[in-house]
């Protein structure tokens, strides 16, 4: 691993010192792909990153599959299996705290109606919310304690959880098992972007869907 300008000279001051926090997690993380405890590793990081860990739980999955490429449908099988149970977690923890609750802490700053209005919002949308999270870049933690905060289905939420989630991690594994290291540079370019259509694709499908349904059922 390369060592940064800091490490070389301490006096030295990093430009971005936020930055330089979250790339020291994210070399972090990466360095449990070369010791024997790649897979417990994976899944800590997976249920912690559904819950407050800002490192995804990508970075480690590809470093994984890279190494042993045969194994990375299992190693997508623990990612998929505890950010899942992770999630499931937040959404606990945001129960607890309650949708009332937030309302009222945003009230303080005469923004409790607009906070209603976001967790209205969020209730109709649940599915589209949940999925967005589960297969694109946006941090699946937050829709995860909003799910509980605004106190949707929770059986949707699992549900839609495990279709997007395995969706993403396992076409990362794919990807790689099927095409090896150079994976890992198409993912890193476009794999973020692929997801990110997918979603609107399938928002535009299940959109026409829902209106020829209305035209020929109604």
């Amino acid at each position: 691993m390369t060592r940064t300008d800091t490490e070389i000279n301490p006096d030295t001051k990093p430009e971005h010192p936020s930055w330089q926090i979250h790339k020291r997690l994210y070399h972090w993380v990466i360095h449990w792909a070369d010791t024997p405890y790649g897979s417990p590793a994976m899944a800590a990081l997976a249920f912690s990153e559904a819950i407050f860990f800002p490192v995804p739980s990508d970075v480690l999955l590809v470093a994984l599959c890279l190494g042993r490429p045969k194994r990375s449908f299992r190693y997508g099988l623990i990612c998929v299996s505890f950010s899942i149970i992770g999630g499931c977690v937040a959404f606990g923890l945001g129960l607890l705290l309650g949708g009332d609750r937030v309302v009222s802490m945003f009230d303080f700053v005469h923004l409790g109606s607009k906070a209603q209005q976001a967790m209205n919002l969020y209730r109709t949308y649940d599915f589209w919310a949940v999925a967005t999270a589960a297969l694109t870049p946006v941090p699946y933690m937050v829709f995860s304690w909003l799910g509980g905060i605004a106190n949707i289905s929770f059986p949707k939420f699992v549900i839609t959880s495990m279709i997007f989630r395995s969706m993403r991690f396992f076409s990362e594994s794919a990807i790689i098992y099927l095409i090896g290291p150079k994976a890992k540079i198409w993912i890193e370019k476009y794999f973020n972007l692929a997801t990110i259509i997918v979603i609107i694709l399938l928002a535009i499908i299940f959109a026409i869907f829902h209106l020829l349904s209305k035209v020929f059922l109604h």
